[in-house]
């Protein structure tokens, strides 16, 4: 079945409940890329080289990584409401330290806390809208889908336009959209029955005993590594002004979604997932390398397309993730997530520090090399993951994407 079918006819009559999680999940996911278009600026404003301030994306998904052990082991004993509202409290405070900030040191750490509230809000939110949605799960998962690309698009949008004014207000525009989010769902969302069965904090590290999930997450590592690098260390390669940052990072996202949600399941069913996932990490090698040794102009055209390569990735990694193990759901991806997103925490502070000890081509040569392990990965490893990887296509097509960012 075509992925964008299921449920399409249903997918616009919802309950207010599920628009209102959808539009706070937008913002949440903007919250992501929000940073990106501003980050010269930020460095100009607080007089910060760009490691210093790369590591705003470094505080944020180390406690994103962290906190993936704790939100099943939350949400299983407060419910989903109280912690969709948790989560979007701790957005809303820190998102507004993060404007006040004087120092980087303080803006970093108080992007650790937002990325706690994100982390909350985020692994909670597909669960709530399949909950509450109308059609079923799949017209709640496309809805779900649609959000996280509108989100990673729009949020490098947001950052540029507010950030032309001033790098703070990109901060406290998100801060107010999140407050409004809160409130939304205050009013219109129910409380989600809780789990029969409450989450430990350690059944997704013992979940990752499994080999196919815990190859999975070792590949997806890796391909972290280079998809971090793309996403926090060009912004200071390509040097362009707030507008023609977001637009360049814009045109990033939509590729995105378009080929993680449209086109990726089309080629799962036509070639099989584990090939779609090691020809695209090669293919993502080989851009990466061109963006880190041509022009400027080869180095706006590779980031945008590289758009393309990590939409198809996120989809197959996620839906591998999902359907290795025997383990529940949320709990294989906790696991799964807690791995990967060391990466993310790791790529934006490697980066500029290889620069400073090299050139500004040797990041991007790192970042292919570790695409390319991805790809070993895949290989080496395609026994414990291809039984699930021929199923996965017709059974799976339409989950993929929506814990790209979630528990």
């Amino acid at each position: 079945m075509d992925p964008l079918d299921a449920g399409a006819g249903s997918i616009l009559r919802q309950p207010k409940a599920v628009w209102a999680t959808a539009g706070a999940s937008v913002v949440a996911f903007m919250g992501i890329g929000l940073v990106d278009p501003i980050l010269p600026s930020i460095a100009q404003g607080l007089d910060a080289t760009p490691s210093q301030v790369s590591l705003l994306f470094t505080s944020y998904f180390l406690i994103t990584a962290v906190a993936m052990l704790l939100t099943g082991f939350v949400s299983s004993r407060i419910g989903g409401k109280k912690t969709l509202l948790l989560g979007l409290a701790f957005v809303v405070v820190f998102a507004g330290l993060a404007g006040t900030s004087d120092t980087v040191g303080q803006l970093v750490g108080f992007r650790a806390g937002w990325g706690l509230g994100n982390a909350l809000f985020v692994s909670t939110a597909l669960a709530v809208i399949v909950g509450a949605a109308a059609g079923g799960s799949a017209a709640a998962i496309l809805l779900y889908e649609s959000a996280l690309g509108l989100g990673m698009a729009c949020g490098p949008l947001l950052g540029a336009v507010l950030g032309n004014i001033s790098w703070r207000y990109p901060f406290f525009g998100t801060a107010t959209l999140m407050a409004i989010g809160f409130l939304c769902i205050t009013v219109f969302l129910k409380e989600q029955p809780k789990p029969a069965r409450k989450t430990s904090i350690l059944d997704p590290l013992k979940a990752l005993g499994h080999g196919g999930l815990a190859s999975a997450a070792v590949s997806a590592f890796f391909y972290n590594y280079t998809f971090f690098t793309v996403l926090a260390f060009t912004p200071f390669v390509l040097d362009m002004t707030p507008y023609r940052s977001g637009a360049v990072f814009f045109a990033w996202g939509v590729l995105l979604a378009v080929f993680s949600v449209v086109v990726a399941p089309r080629m799962q069913e036509r070639f099989g997932s584990l090939k779609v996932l090691g020809g695209s990490l090669v293919l993502l090698a080989a851009d990466v390398l061109v963006l880190g040794y041509g022009g400027h102009t080869a180095a706006i055209v590779c980031t945008i397309l590289s758009g393309a390569f990590i939409g198809v990735n996120n989809t197959v990694y996620t839906e591998l993730a999902l359907g290795v193990s025997d383990a529940p759901r949320p709990v294989a991806s906790a696991g799964y997530n807690f791995v990967r997103w060391f990466a993310a925490a790791a790529a934006p502070y490697f980066a500029p520090k290889i620069e400073e000890w090299t050139d500004i081509h040797i990041p991007f040569v790192v970042a292919a090399v570790t695409a390319l392990l991805g790809a070993v990965v895949v290989v080496v490893r395609r026994r414990a993951l291809a039984h699930e990887a021929e199923e996965l296509a017709p059974r799976h097509a339409t989950e993929d994407g929506v814990t790209v960012f979630a528990n």
